[in-house]
């Protein structure tokens, strides 16, 4: 796309010097603005090419299959052929099972419900140095009700491969007791909003008053600037928490001086806090 952009420039500007051949001051600025030009109709000032978003449903009577990803994720070649492979088989293997239990049912004589199977990714962070995701997925295959479930991943643009959060830490242990106890504060806060009254943690077997381990759930580096990642968003799966009827959980965290520096020295300098 550069090089296309900047022969678009060159031949642009011979065109514009032409007219003024003793004036080589507005030569150059007439450089200057077609390559600009050329940048902003090639997308050669930006980080990744230009690009539209993805979706896909397919509505079968035995399965309903649909599959997204936002144009941040569509302009990344390595991962649209990820995304694109995951479309294939996880249709595949869904399709399968939706059929069999078809048979199954019809065998026994019992109505059969038709299958789904949702992802959507959306962007928690993009910085010039990563692009993070996180998906939402959901889940129903003929049972009380179908299941949400949350994958995140991390693409190092520069290194051209995806990795997860904990790749990025040098120890999940410190990690998690620079976190914890903001953590458990929060989820504990959000509980009692959902609940109408204070958490009381009486019973410790008790899952849905005791606080979760951070480092079970989705983590995800979020960002609001567009620079650094300046907080990490903790997801929290149905039932994990609390009961199926208050749904998920999503705590973010900032990205304090203590987290930091759990964090490899390979990919401080992404992140905030420092």
């Amino acid at each position: 796309m550069k090089t296309g952009g900047l022969a678009y420039a060159w031949m642009a500007a011979a065109l514009l010097s032409g007219c003024t051949p003793d004036a080589p001051t507005n030569a150059a600025n007439q450089v200057a603005n077609a390559t600009s030009f050329a940048e902003k109709m090639t997308g050669g000032n930006q980080a990744d090419p230009v690009a539209e978003p993805f979706s896909v449903t397919d509505k079968g009577e035995e399965l309903e299959f649909a599959y997204s990803y936002p144009a941040e994720a569509a302009a990344i070649p390595e991962l649209v052929r990820r995304f694109n492979r995951e479309i294939r088989q996880s249709k595949v293997s869904a399709l399968k099972l939706a059929k069999e239990d078809q048979a199954s049912a019809k065998k026994d004589g019992f109505p059969f419900h038709g299958h789904a199977l949702e992802t959507h990714w959306s962007v928690a962070g993009n910085t010039p140095a990563f692009l993070s995701l996180l998906s939402t997925g959901y889940s129903f295959t003929g049972g009380a009700h179908g299941m949400t479930g949350y994958e995140a991943l991390i693409w190092d643009r520069k290194a051209k491969r995806a990795l997860g959060m904990e790749a990025m830490l040098s120890s999940p242990a410190d990690f998690k007791a620079a976190i914890n106890a903001d953590f458990c504060a929060a989820l504990d806060k959000e509980r009692a909003a959902r609940r109408g009254a204070p958490v009381e943690a009486t019973d410790p077997d008790d899952e849905f008053t005791r606080c979760v381990d951070p480092m079970e759930q989705v983590l995800a580096p979020t960002s609001r600037d567009g620079k650094l990642f300046d907080a990490v968003k903790v997801v929290i799966g149905p039932y994990a928490a609390g009961p199926y009827a208050e749904g998920s959980y999503e705590i973010s965290l900032p990205v304090t001086a203590a987290v930091r520096a759990t964090i490899k020295d390979h990919y401080q300098a992404a992140f905030a806090g420092g």
